[in-house]
């Protein structure tokens, strides 16, 4: 056993730094909690996150929301781990949300594309919208993406908008983009989970400028003279577009009736 004699000033220095590198070492060895992010996509979609912190309630620091920005994710399955808080320039940071940017490729080319978000809030507080999470595997929230199709420019080329809306319980498109807020108290390692499928039929951009027939959909030529489709008249009038490989067609997604 060691007595009073052995407690030298030295000895006590000696402990003193050993005591300290194992606090050290043990918070370069603590990992921030995170939770994870999963997507379910249609074929053709990714999905990139950028994840946004602000200072952490009572921070006396002055940081301003800080932007962590993720690469396009290709890969099957889609997953990716978000860290629940961050340090920057010496200032604590919390996650406050994440925006989900979607990308589907309608065409061939890399200009045939559209974008479209989703996103997942964080919430310090609990209300009557929050779910809980189950008891096993991961809280999941649905989204449904609609392509939209117009003509374009003097020849009418086609080309085609996203959209991407949330979907309800019972599977019911809502008006609000897909997303879901959470509470951060019961996030940390939790799977949060998108699921995105796609609409199985386009439809026109512009309401009433197209005429839905039993070969296809055709574009209406109106009485203000443009380039572009036009809102339909009575009788209805048609203009001939080219699809995006240069056909010249009547009706789409047909091509010819």
């Amino acid at each position: 056993m060691m007595n009073e004699r052995d407690m030298s000033p030295r000895f006590l220095r000696v402990l003193f730094v050993n005591a300290m590198a194992f606090v050290v070492s043990g918070c370069s060895l603590a990992q921030p909690e995170h939770f994870t992010f999963q997507a379910e996509m249609p074929e053709n979609f990714t999905i990139s996150p950028v994840a946004y912190y602000a200072s952490n309630s009572g921070d006396s620091c002055s940081s301003k929301n800080r932007i962590q920005s993720g690469q396009s994710i290709e890969t099957r399955p889609v997953e990716f781990k978000l860290p629940l808080t961050d340090t920057t320039k010496g200032c604590s940071m919390v996650l406050t949300n994440v925006v989900l940017h979607i990308r589907g490729q309608w065409g061939t080319r890399e200009l045939d594309m559209s974008l479209q978000r989703a996103g997942i809030s964080i919430r310090d507080e609990p209300t009557e919208n929050l779910r809980p999470f189950p008891t096993s595997g991961p809280l999941v929230f649905q989204g449904q993406c609609q392509w939209f199709f117009r003509t374009m420019g003097p020849y009418r080329y086609i080309v085609k908008i996203l959209e991407c809306r949330a979907l309800d319980a019972n599977g019911v498109v809502q008006k609000s983009l897909a997303g879901e807020a959470l509470l951060r108290d019961q996030l940390a390692g939790k799977t949060v989970k998108l699921v995105l499928t796609e609409a199985k039929e386009e439809l026109p951009y512009f309401d009433r400028y197209w005429i839905k027939t039993i070969r296809g959909w055709k574009p209406c030529k109106g009485n203000w003279g443009r380039d572009i489709e036009e809102l339909c008249v009575t009788p209805p009038q048609f203009k001939p577009f080219k699809m995006p490989d240069g056909r010249d067609c009547t009706v789409y997604p047909n091509c010819t009736e």
